[in-house]
């Protein structure tokens, strides 16, 4: 087996290294590739390019395989807990008792915002964006946390993102509130990390909410299915604003605000517009394939397809597990739940589908599930980000402390004018 690879230029031949994942994926090495000769590669949207190595998160997207550190996935479905991958994904390895009970403890006692920055809530429009408000805020916390801008310790390390990873489910339930127009609730110290988020979401003056087990679960779950996912968008984003030497609530802010996008954090958004518009308009899921399957038209089915995954998405199988067994207590007899179904069955059945590979992705059942528990539409990308939060974080890290990082400045191909003179105003 070869370790380089040779690349023929007219004349001239060049031998590039070849990388080797541990899991048998293989690169060629081009770092040197401009300096030997003269060229770049050209990849829009780096579907070809690896741009780091990394030991966080496995996916083979052929196989349908997702691994956070080495655990399947589907290791995390008996007793979901947040928490422990939070610590896995950042820390790299499971937490033991005394690990998990040490960081338990700081996503209590810190998910308290600092009072001014209620204030701020306060200047924000009713109707502004969860998503701005998130990556505002998040912004404004290295404000209040000077001393965590250098992360070079460990240990401070650690502090920094048990203080990001518990204050971001505060900050998302204050913006939830403020729009709403209701009062602030704090954070309970008795409550775990998510029956506390719904608490700080849902709970009145005076009547507090109870979160049914069922519910705690099901979205300890959902959090978990979107912690990491290698080098996504705004994975990627936080990376590159990372490799500047930015902080990491700045480079996590810019991770929130890659995630708003509707190509990647918003598609369960699309996926409970697409539903509600089958079902209020009285179409049957067939037809609305048709219209999806007719190049004349712009109907688009979402939900289903991936750019990684040419198989089934792993993390739809586990949410349509969960749907299934929730939204019937949950809500009843669901129709969106009903159309989700056949829409899948059609979609498994069809060759139209199957030989493009278009099989559903996470995002099918996460809206579904999400609207069942309450949560409203415009925050189903903030609960996105409260999930990804880890992988943000243990990504920025790895960069962190790896060895010969270098800031991200890709290159480009000009296609503008070439060199001409300047004419002046009265000559034009």
């Amino acid at each position: 087996m070869t370790d380089k690879a040779t690349l023929t230029l007219g004349e001239a031949r060049i031998e590039l290294p070849i990388i080797i994942g541990s899991e048998g994926e293989r690169a060629i090495d081009i770092r040197d590739l401009r300096a030997q000769t003269g060229h770049i590669t050209l990849d829009p949207g780096f579907g070809n390019t690896g741009s780091c190595e990394s030991a966080i998160t496995y996916i083979d997207g052929d196989a349908g395989i997702l691994r956070y550190r080495g655990i399947p996935i589907e290791d995390f479905a008996a007793s979901p807990n947040f928490g422990e991958v939070a610590w896995l994904l950042i820390c790299g390895s499971l937490p033991t008792a005394d690990e998990y009970d040490a960081f338990s403890t700081d996503l209590t006692r810190f998910a308290n915002l600092d009072e001014g920055m209620k204030h701020q809530f306060e200047g924000f429009p009713r109707n502004a964006p969860p998503m701005a408000i998130l990556s505002a805020m998040i912004n404004a916390l290295s404000c209040f946390h000077p001393e965590l801008h250098e992360l070079e310790d460990e240990g401070q390390f650690r502090i920094a993102s048990a203080r990001l990873i518990s204050k971001i489910r505060t900050i998302a339930a204050y913006a939830f509130r403020h729009s709403r127009g209701l009062p602030y609730i704090y954070p309970d110290p008795n409550l775990r990390y998510v029956p506390n988020f719904l608490h700080m979401m849902f709970s009145q003056p005076y009547k507090q909410y109870v979160c049914p087990q069922m519910v705690r679960d099901a979205m300890n779950l959902i959090l978990i299915l979107h912690a990491d996912h290698e080098q996504n968008c705004s994975t990627s984003t936080v990376r590159v604003v990372g490799s500047s030497g930015a902080n990491l609530f700045a480079s996590c802010a810019a991770g929130v605000c890659a995630l708003w996008g509707p190509l990647h954090g918003g598609a369960n958004v699309e996926v409970l517009t697409m539903l509600e518009e089958i079902h209020h308009g009285n179409m049957t899921p067939e037809d609305y394939v048709k219209l999806a399957k007719d190049k004349d038209s712009k109907v688009r089915l979402m939900g289903f397809g991936h750019r990684v995954y040419k198989n089934f998405d792993p993390r739809a199988k586990m949410l349509g597990e969960v749907a299934e067994k929730i939204l019937p207590r949950l809500c009843g007899n669901d129709p969106l739940l009903d159309i989700a179904r056949r829409l899948e069955e059609i979609a498994l059945s069809d060759p139209y589908f199957i030989d493009r590979k278009l099989y559903p992705n996470v995002d099918f059942y996460s809206g579904i599930l999400l609207r069942a528990m309450g949560i409203p539409t415009n925050m189903f990308t903030v609960m996105f980000s409260i999930g990804r939060l880890p992988g943000w974080i243990a990504h920025w890290w790895e960069q962190h402390r790896g060895h010969g990082q270098r800031i991200a400045r890709p290159r480009q191909i000009y296609t503008g004018e070439t060199q001409r003179p300047y004419v002046p105003i009265d000559q034009r």
